[in-house]
């Protein structure tokens, strides 16, 4: 039996004449209306599978994760003169609250930029309290200031994949298999990895590039007149994204809490996410006019900004669900942090030590 998501994604590759773009298919599985993942009333976000929910993000696991972001985010409310707050993404409001309730007064105006209704009406329940604050918006105006912050929105940007046969390099898309189901497709492409990366890697290799989410970044800077951006996600810089040892690439679901490779099964029941190159991240940003003002772990970046100070004054059970923000093992250093702004740019705290900006 096939879901209503199946079906358009099948009529979809009929249409496009047989085979689709895994940044298409991509697109459809998670945001289409109604259907996809992040736009059905799926829940997504939960500390334990027995919730139905599929992951956790920083927010949901500590209130010390807004807390300690809010410090970097106040200063740069003060370095840049604004008083406007914009969060892409912003799932459940977990962090939307966390950094109202830190910043009070300084915050003005927040918006949340969301595709999904669902979310929306989760957000605007938990967000109750600073209702006078809050707008939500579809897109981006054409101009605004303020400080921007985004946690894990750029993973969840749809990607191109390529294999490199061990002659030449090819697009994987979608098709419709015989049997009904959907199946990988290749094509040839003069598209690559970035240029420095491409002999690097080994016959067979399956790879992301992510021309949308650098799109993003470059529509950042086009449109923020005055302000920060601040973008926390999973990912590596180039010269690790493209290491040879990482010939699978980093495309992975996750559907109640468990990880597995394979987007073509479940449409719309787990979200689909691919790593981020930072490097590409930045040079768009910079090459777009921003200032890079960091990067660095998501453990440094948090110490940075006083979590540990923070950390003392919390309850047992508190520290041990906070750990897991700033522990190696887990989410301190995969998570990355980037940060950009403006005109010259300012001396960001949250980078004040162990910054990284020369591996990028």
């Amino acid at each position: 039996m096939t879901s209503p998501l199946d079906q358009q994604m099948h009529q979809a590759i009929a249409d496009a004449g047989g085979w689709l773009p895994f940044d298409r298919f991509m697109s459809l599985a998670l945001y289409a209306p109604g259907l996809g993942y992040y736009a059905n009333a799926r829940q997504k976000f939960g500390l334990m599978p027995t919730s139905g929910s599929d992951f956790v993000t920083a927010p949901e696991l500590s209130p010390l994760f807004g807390e300690a972001l809010a410090v970097q985010v106040g200063q740069a409310l003060e370095a840049t003169q604004t008083d406007e707050v914009w969060e892409f993404g912003a799932g459940t409001g977990a962090l939307a609250a966390q950094l109202l309730e830190a910043l009070g007064d300084r915050i003005r105006r927040y918006v949340i930029v969301d595709l999904s209704g669902n979310l929306r009406r989760r957000q605007a329940e938990k967000l109750a309290p600073w209702h006078a604050k809050i707008e939500w918006l579809d897109q981006l105006p054409a101009r605004f200031e303020g400080v921007v912050v985004g946690n894990e929105v750029l993973d969840a940007m749809p990607v191109q994949l390529l294999h490199f046969d061990g002659t030449q390099w090819l697009e994987r898309g979608v098709a419709s298999a015989a049997d009904g189901r959907l199946a990988y497709a290749d094509r040839p492409t003069a598209l690559r990895p970035p240029e420095a990366q491409v002999d690097a890697m080994p016959p067979g290799s399956v790879t992301e590039i992510h021309p949308q989410a650098e799109a993003f970044v470059r529509t950042l800077a086009e449109r923020l007149a005055r302000g920060a951006v601040f973008l926390i996600d999973y990912g590596f810089p180039e010269g690790e994204y493209y290491h040879p040892q990482r010939h699978g690439g980093t495309l992975m679901c996750h559907h109640l809490h468990q990880s597995d490779p394979d987007p073509l099964v479940q449409l719309g029941e787990k979200d689909i996410t691919a790593h981020v190159n930072f490097t590409g991240i930045a040079l768009a940003g910079q090459d777009a006019g921003l200032t890079v003002l960091g990067y660095t772990s998501q453990a440094n970046f948090l110490i940075n900004c006083g979590i540990v100070d923070m950390l003392c004054h919390a309850t047992l059970p508190q520290r041990a669900m906070a750990h897991k923000l700033i522990a190696e093992h887990e989410m301190g250093e995969l998570f990355k942090v980037v940060g950009f702004a403006t005109g010259e740019g300012f001396d960001a705290v949250g980078f004040s030590a162990g910054d990284r900006s020369h591996t990028l």
